[in-house]
């Protein structure tokens, strides 16, 4: 996350970071390639590696994805050794910059250190200003380099001590790789609402271990998947084994929910929750809370598919895709006139007419942001002939940002967050449009209900209850309140 948090233009939400860490495996950049290859959807805009080879550290960042970077043998060579960490980006606008590429490196008295981090703290900006005031010079604008900075003036004499110092003072939610000379280190936040995940490679005693935000990344490096990181747990690495270090009191979790929604990986599994079946589930669940009589239910793809064919299968109404998604656009296309952008979502999805023409259509999606994409969905939609067009949503309505880590638009932006359902309807063009109730989205996740009480997910975006504190929004919001005081 950076200081200066904005939104990008296209109209989804994005999770900001992958990472991904081994130790004592050969080739371990090209390893760690590959399993950033796997955590590309995760971030798009940057990605790095740092290696270790036992007497020094190599790193390569660079903008662009995995491929743009590490598919040159010629830059793994570059990167030797049996240990390496990973970073892809997905960075807020104004903020895709290699100086904020990470994992972030710095070299302390008691050697070299690399960071990677996952997901936003919540403090950083009153971290950030104390920092500098004792001194410290900031080379980025994201608040990743807060650790480096904690890491830095702390008076602890080793590094596991450090960065638990260093922990105690951040407030967020977040999962970290690291590495120093000595160890490999993976962190979650107290609460555990970023994901990070313990994987072997090879046997008992010979082989090497790894660290990923998702299982996803372990199956393409051929890694088993041991556990997950616990919330508030510190896994230390090195040639002694794994070790646990528990620094935190115990907290009650609550992991992020839109991980089930959207951000993982259909094939990863998460908690222990294979992500394909819960979308599944959430998209039966959304056919028992909001079904409508109709032809074909259609999938926004690619996100939408498991949660309609999960729809299709409660409701009894046929599956097809009747939107087919070009996986050849890039971000960074060029849109030059209004005309040529108004087309732009054309480039990333055609209507199938044969399938549409004539039929009453559900189409199923994961989120509804600005409202933008729906709306021009729906128009295609209609445009290759279809009698009817229902939308259907696999998540609540998103009424509030996030500050933990996902790049969402300020609350004013939110369609959701300005206008009830009805009129969100009217506004996209559909005939009808439904969410998934809070409640329907547990139950498909296995739990009775969502307890306001002690709610087992965090999903602030959709009830406005932030598990963590936000101080940096509090500071701000103290800060504008004082500028209207003084100019009254």
């Amino acid at each position: 996350m950076a200081f200066d948090q904005g939104c990008a233009e296209d109209d989804s939400l994005h999770e900001e970071c992958g990472v991904f860490g081994i130790w004592n495996v050969p080739d371990a950049a090209a390893v760690t390639a590959l399993g950033l290859h796997a955590l590309q959807h995760r971030g798009q805009e940057a990605t790095g590696i740092v290696s270790f080879d036992g007497a020094r550290f190599h790193s390569h960042r660079g903008m662009g994805l995995v491929g743009d970077n590490f598919g040159d043998r010629r830059v793994i060579d570059k990167l030797p050794g049996r240990i390496a960490v990973g970073h892809n980006r997905y960075a807020t606008t104004g903020d895709t910059i290699l100086r904020n590429v990470q994992p972030l490196y710095a070299d302390f008295e008691f050697g070299g250190f690399a960071v990677a981090h996952n997901g936003n703290l919540t403090n950083a900006h009153l971290l950030h200003r104390a920092l500098v005031r004792r001194g410290c010079l900031f080379q980025s604008t994201t608040d990743s380099e807060v650790f480096i900075h904690l890491i830095a003036i702390s008076l602890y004499s080793t590094v596991v001590d450090r960065l638990i110092d260093a922990l105690k003072q951040v407030v967020g939610a977040y999962s970290l790789v690291a590495l120093s000379n000595e160890a490999l280190m993976g962190v979650r936040d107290p609460l555990g609402v970023r994901p990070l995940i313990l994987g072997r490679i090879g046997s008992e005693g010979t082989g090497g271990w790894v660290l990923a935000s998702e299982s996803c990344a372990l199956d393409i490096v051929g890694a088993n998947f041991v556990r997950d990181v616990e919330p508030g747990e510190i896994v230390v690495i090195n040639d002694q084994g794994v070790h646990s270090v528990k620094p935190f009191g115990r907290s009650r979790e609550r992991f992020c929910v839109f991980e089930y929604i959207y951000f993982s990986r259909p094939d990863s599994v998460v908690e222990s929750m294979p992500v394909y079946d819960a979308r599944k589930r959430i998209g039966a669940e959304l056919a028992r809370e909001a079904g409508v009589p109709a032809d074909v239910i259609v999938p926004v793809p690619d996100s939408g598919v498991p949660a309609a064919m999960g729809y299709s299968t409660q409701s009894g109404i046929p599956f097809e895709l009747g939107i087919i998604r070009n996986h050849y656009v890039g971000r960074t296309f060029i849109e030059p006139t209004d005309h040529i952008r108004n087309l732009g979502v054309k480039l990333k999805h055609s209507a199938n007419r044969p399938v549409l023409e004539d039929r009453r259509v559900v189409l199923v999606d994961d989120s509804i942001v600005r409202g933008t994409t729906s709306k021009k969905i729906v128009e295609m939609v209609r445009q290759a002939g279809a009698r009817e067009v229902h939308m259907r949503i696999s998540s609540p309505p998103t009424t509030h940002s996030c500050f933990y880590g996902i790049d969402t638009p300020e609350r004013g932006k939110l369609l959701a967050a300005r206008h009830s359902v009805d009129e969100m309807a009217d506004l996209i063009g559909a005939d009808s449009l439904a969410f998934i109730s809070i409640d329907g989205l547990y139950r498909a996740l296995g739990k009775p209900g969502r307890d306001p009480d002690k709610p087992h997910y965090c999903d602030a975006c959709f009830t406005g209850d932030y598990p963590i504190p936000l101080p940096d929004q509090q500071d701000n919001a103290e800060k504008q309140l004082s500028l209207l005081t003084m100019n009254d």
